[in-house]
């Protein structure tokens, strides 16, 4: 990320920064890997730690399946009927010591703040509008945006009234970043970079309460949801500046990169955390080679799992497939093309796909209840 400052702030930090009155900012270091990492400067009317009371929530954890046979999985996540909030409409379907990936469809804006303290968050919009509320401003979402919440950030979710919001959810425990290989020694993203930083949004806003009374605050950590009360409005901030805070990228601006023959996945790469990528599948040109096959070819995942987010649009190598759906290929076993799909693809000039895809380097883990959403028979169906 690069450098940004909203409100008011010092000078020089770590300075004295006085409110009319004559009392102090409270001056809030928000940094990542210790002092070594991306970090920001926060000015609060009260301390950040004052907190009236907590209590234990609860466990957050899925449980998983017990292992079964490897196979190649799809789950219909429209079956999905939970709703609600941002925090309580989060239904899990897959993870491991990474990640947690789901679906939530949110109906209702959050009452309660919430704060991830055990990793950075990536909400991908299907579709719904609204706002997010944090603590650095306010960012309004749309279909397709890519929603980046850094570790520790207090936010909610607020959707456009009377109507639902869609999302694809990733708790990372660990930073999001954009691709190591696009980024120059100094972070600017390199011109061979299919989005560059005109294409990434900040906070629009910053709102400032000064206000005394109770908020919640649920902080999720250590596997655990927390409840903090804090006798002040948690979005107190006056002004900040620095290189962490949430932002947001729409998957419309990613630039497909196209060849003679077919790109592998890793050109399609949008984010990467520890042990994992994030692609983005977008309308595209097809191969320009005279005998160029467009479909992907057959290919082994022999270190990692490949799970793929099905959007919108003709999805050209796959049949059964709807809007919503999640396919799992596992580790271990080859996939690719449907039958009667790569003779289908030759001579196709564009394709017209919309998908997330994320890759992880260990093996992912189908929670529980995402038995219930799933297609048995999708392991057979590449049987002619």
């Amino acid at each position: 990320m690069f450098y940004r400052q909203m409100g008011k702030i010092p000078h020089k930090r770590h300075t004295t920064f006085k409110k009319p009155d004559g009392t102090l900012f409270r001056e809030q270091v928000m940094g990542t890997k210790g002092f070594s990492g991306t970090q920001s400067i926060l000015y609060h009317h009260y301390m950040p730690t004052e907190v009236a009371r907590t209590e234990l929530i609860g466990k957050y954890l899925p449980d998983y399946e017990d292992q079964e046979s490897l196979k190649h999985r799809h789950l219909l996540t429209d079956q999905i009927e939970k709703k609600g909030d941002a925090l309580k409409a989060r239904e899990y379907l897959l993870g491991n010591d990474d990640l947690l990936i789901g679906i939530a469809n949110i109906t209702e804006p959050m009452k309660s703040f919430y704060r991830n303290g055990d990793g950075d968050e990536m909400i991908y919009i299907h579709y719904g509008s609204g706002k997010v509320e944090t603590m650095f401003g306010t960012l309004t979402y749309g279909p397709g945006d890519y929603v980046i919440i850094p570790i520790g950030t207090i936010y909610r979710v607020i959707p456009d009234e009377n109507k639902t919001t869609k999302v694809l959810l990733v708790e990372s425990f660990s930073q999001i970043t954009t691709p190591r290989r696009y980024r120059n020694e100094y972070g600017q993203l390199l011109e061979h970079s299919p989005f560059c930083e005109r294409d990434l949004r900040g906070p629009e806003t910053l709102e400032t309460y000064d206000q005394k009374g109770e908020f919640e605050v649920i902080t999720k950590t250590r596997g655990y949801l927390h409840s903090h009360i804090l006798n002040h409005h948690p979005l107190d901030v006056e002004g900040w500046d620095g290189y962490l805070y949430p932002w947001a990228f729409n998957i419309e601006d990613f630039e497909p990169i196209t060849g003679r023959v077919h790109q592998p996945p890793p050109v399609h790469q949008t984010f990467e955390g520890h042990n994992f990528v994030v692609c983005s599948f977008v309308p595209r040109l097809y191969d320009y080679h005279p005998e160029a096959i467009p479909a992907p070819y057959y290919h082994s995942n022999v270190n990692s799992d490949e799970l793929l987010y099905y959007v919108e649009g003709n999805f050209m190598s796959r049949k059964g497939i709807k809007e919503g759906s999640i396919t799992l290929h596992p580790s271990g076993i080859p996939h690719g093309p449907h039958p009667g799909k790569t003779e289908a693809s030759i001579g196709k000039k564009e394709t017209f796909e919309l998908a997330v895809m994320i890759d992880t380097f260990k093996p992912l883990k189908l929670v529980k209840q995402a038995k219930s959403i799933e297609d048995e028979k999708y392991m057979y169906t590449w049987v002619e």
